[in-house]
C-alpha cells in the first residue's frame, strides 16, 4: 500500500485528504506542520509528500529544501491556495513533482499522486538497475596481481591511449576492459564490444565498418557498422587474434587515419574511438605464424595488461566465492548459505582450468544443491566433476 504524506496547518484539509485518500487505498499520514513533517519523514519514506506552502514557523519551499536534502528523490506536490506563477515556478526549480493550486480538483490531484508514484518506482527500479550492474562489472580480489591491474588502469582509463590485454579463456578481460570504459572521459559515451571470433571472416568487415545498401547480395539496406557506432566511446575488440587478415589491414587504416569506409562506399567517415583489443593465444606466435599483423600489434598494444589466472590468484578465491555466493541466492531468491572454513580450502585446492566463469558456474551449483552450509565434502562432491584437485 503507498504511503502518503500530507502537511497543512488546517486539519480540515488534512482530515478531508486523509478520508479521500484512505477511501482509494493509500496509507494516509497527517502533519500540521514543517517540525512534525520532518520528524514524520525520518521515521520512514514516503511514496507521495504533500505539502501546503503558506504555513507557520516555516513555510513550505523552505520545508521542501529540508525534504529534498533528506531524500533528493522524494516526490512533493506543493499545495496552496494562495498560489502565484511565479510561487509554482519557484517550487518546481527546487525539486517540486507538481504544483496544485485550492481549491483542490480531486480527479487532478489523484492523477498527479499516481504520477508522482510512478516517478519513484521509476527512480527506485533506475538505482536498482545500475546497482546490478555495477555489482556485474565489480572487479573482486585482494591479490597483488589484481591491485597492480586496478591501478594500471586508475592510471591509464582517464587517457585515449589504447589497451591490449592478454590472459587466459574466463579470467576477466573484458570487465577489465569495461572498468577501462568507466573510469574514462568517455563513460557517457557507447560501449560497443565485437567478438572476433564469433563472426564469420566474410562478415566481420561489415560488422566492424558497416556497407552500403547493395554492396553483396544481403546488403538489402545500409548498415553503421561497430566503429561508427562506438564514435565518442569505446569499441572493445574482443579475440582479435582470430580477426582475418584483411580485416585487420582495415584496422589499422582506422587507427592510423582515424576513419572508415563502409563495405561498397567510397566517402570516408570520421570516427572518433578508443579502442580496447583483448585475445586469448600467445599474439607473438601468431605474429610468427603470419596469423596476425606484428604492424598492427603495436599499433593496438600502447598499454599491455595481463589479466592472471585464477590458480595464480588463489588468494582470491574466498572473497569471489562469497561475491557468487550472494550474487545467485539473490538472482535465485533463495535463503542465506555461507561456505565453511574448510569449503574455501577446497576451492583452493581446485585446479581451474575454466578460470572466474568456472568458480562462478561451480559456486551456482553448489548454492542450488547443498544446504545451508557449503562444506569441503560439498565442494568435492559437485566440483570434482569439471576440475581436477591440484596435485601435492
Amino acid at each position: 500500500m503507498a504511503k502518503i504524506l500530507v502537511i497543512d496547518d488546517e486539519s480540515s484539509i488534512r482530515n478531508t485528504l486523509k478520508d479521500i485518500l484512505e477511501y482509494e487505498k493509500f496509507e494516509v499520514t497527517l502533519a500540521e506542520d514543517a517540525e512534525e513533517a520532518l520528524e514524520k519523514i525520518q521515521q520512514g519514506p514516503f511514496d507521495v509528500v504533500l505539502c501546503d506552502i503558506k504555513m507557520p514557523k516555516m513555510d513550505g519551499i523552505t520545508l521542501l529544501d529540508k525534504i529534498r536534502e533528506h531524500d533528493p528523490d522524494a516526490s512533493v506536490v506543493m499545495i496552496s491556495g494562495h498560489g502565484t506563477i511565479d510561487t509554482a515556478v519557484e517550487a518546481i526549480k527546487k525539486g517540486a513533482y507538481d504544483f496544485i493550486s485550492k481549491p483542490l480538483d480531486l480527479n487532478r490531484l489523484l492523477i498527479t499522486i499516481r504520477n508522482a508514484m510512478d516517478k519513484t518506482k521509476l527512480v527506485t527500479e533506475t538505482r536498482v538497475l545500475k546497482r546490478k550492474v555495477s555489482k556485474t562489472y565489480e572487479m573482486i580480489g585482494q591479490s597483488e596481481a589484481i591491485q597492480h591491474i586496478k591501478a594500471m588502469i586508475e592510471r591509464v582509463a582517464p587517457t585515449d591511449a589504447r589497451v591490449f590485454i592478454t590472459g587466459e579463456n574466463g579470467t576477466g578481460k573484458e570487465l577489465v576492459a569495461r572498468w577501462v570504459h568507466e573510469l574514462s572521459n568517455r563513460s557517457s559515451g557507447p560501449f560497443i564490444e565485437v567478438n572476433c571470433a564469433a563472426i564469420p571472416s566474410e562478415l566481420i568487415e561489415s560488422e566492424l565498418f558497416g556497407h552500403e545498401k547493395g554492396s553483396f547480395t544481403s546488403a538489402v539496406k545500409q548498415k553503421k557498422g561497430n566503429f561508427e557506432l562506438a564514435s565518442g566511446g569505446t569499441i572493445f575488440l574482443d579475440e582479435v587474434g582470430d580477426m582475418s587478415l584483411s580485416a585487420q589491414a582495415k584496422v589499422l587504416r582506422t587507427l592510423q587515419e582515424n576513419k572508415i569506409t563502409r563495405v561498397g562506399g567510397e566517402k570516408e567517415i570520421v570516427v572518433d574511438v578508443r579502442v580496447v583489443a583483448a585475445t586469448n593465444k600467445n599474439i607473438q606466435q601468431e605474429i610468427k605464424q603470419g596469423n596476425f599483423r606484428e604492424d598492427l600489434y603495436h599499433r593496438l598494444s600502447v598499454i599491455l595488461i595481463h589479466v592472471p589466472t585464477l590458480n595464480e590468484r588463489a588468494g582470491d578465491i574466498p572473497l569471489l566465492a562469497d561475491h557468487f555466493l550472494e550474487e545467485v541466492l539473490q538472482e535465485q531468491s533463495m535463503p542465506p548459505k555461507s561456505f565453511s572454513e574448510d569449503a574455501y580450502q577446497a576451492l583452493q585446492d581446485i585446479q581451474w582450468t575454466g578460470n572466474i566463469r568456472e568458480l562462478r558456474n561451480v559456486v551456482e551449483r553448489l548454492a542450488i544443491l547443498c544446504d545451508k552450509e557449503i562444506t569441503a565434502a560439498d565442494v568435492k562432491q559437485f566440483a570434482q566433476p569439471l576440475s581436477q584437485i591440484k596435485k601435492a
